[in-house]
């Protein structure tokens, strides 16, 4: 178990308040402890990614879904390890790093290439610095059927503006599901992610999600919410583009001479999550 039965029973007393204190939490109001800041200020972090912290809060993110230094962490789908640079030095030497990835072999042939790329790019950052990364981990997943490693083994699964691909896959379900099997009993899920105005369709491309939607995913699953946070809310985020989600910073697709609207939006309106397995 993760957490004492004490720390367990206190929780338990505490859960039908947290979601409303977590509505209300901010980053100035979510302090973030001294071993992890000190992750996030490290020099061996790409300078783009720094630009982005203050869109993407993660001292305050994580704090937020209570990550410890000694924790079994997976991240579902890390991209190009922008949150690997900072969980991988931060619980090196107490805790694991795993790096969760789409198993090349296991999507069609026309998506082969760009997962193997990005399976590709996330061990070359991982070999560039064996003093940062020298023990994180890959594993790989079939989105249709998703296994992350043994059963009640993770302390913490992340998410990180996922569950719209998921969702245009319709392999959502699934991958709840294998979230809530690699956990402990009462592990955290913690999922950000584009947030919609209202419910979207299954079909939707925008790249945004009901916040309602995502609960239910997890929910079905057997997680319990246990908390939400207003940390990664943009209320600039009118999200009507006819380019979706991926009109605003920083993919960017929108025309030059509408930059600077875009760039004064900054980056999408986030939902952040946290969830326990019971």
């Amino acid at each position: 178990m993760r957490r004492s039965l004490a720390t367990l029973a206190l929780c338990a007393a505490l859960a039908p308040l947290v979601p409303a204190l977590a509505q209300v939490a901010t980053p100035a109001t979510l302090p973030v402890p001294a071993p992890l800041q000190a992750a996030i200020d490290g020099p061996w972090r790409k300078p783009a990614d720094v630009a982005r912290d203050r869109y993407r809060h993660p001292g305050q993110t994580l704090a937020f879904f209570g990550v410890q230094q000694a924790d079994t962490i997976i991240e579902i789908t890390p991209g190009n390890g922008w949150y690997s640079a900072i969980l991988a030095p931060y619980v090196k030497g107490q805790g694991q790093y795993i790096a969760a990835v789409v198993d090349p072999d296991a999507v069609p042939e026309s998506s082969r290439a760009y997962q193997q790329k990005s399976r590709d790019s996330l061990e070359a950052l991982y070999k560039s610095d064996g003093a940062r990364y020298g023990q994180a981990k890959l594993v790989a997943y079939a989105p249709a059927t998703p296994s992350f490693g043994p059963a009640n083994s993770a302390d913490v699964v992340l998410t990180f503006r996922n569950v719209h691909n998921w969702r245009m896959a319709d392999n959502a379900e699934a991958m709840f599901k294998g979230f809530f099997a690699v956990l402990k009993p009462g592990g955290t899920l913690g999922v950000v992610e584009h947030r919609a105005a209202t419910a979207v369709p299954d079909d939707d491309k925008s790249g945004y999600v009901g916040e309602d939607q995502v609960i239910a995913l997890a929910t079905a699953a057997g997680f319990r919410l246990q908390g939400k946070s207003e940390i990664n809310a943009n209320p600039r985020d009118t999200k009507d583009y006819p380019g979706g989600v991926w009109t605003l910073p920083p993919t960017n697709k929108h025309d030059q001479a509408d930059d600077a609207r875009f760039q004064a939006i900054g980056e999408s309106d986030r939902m952040t999550l946290r969830f326990a397995k019971p």
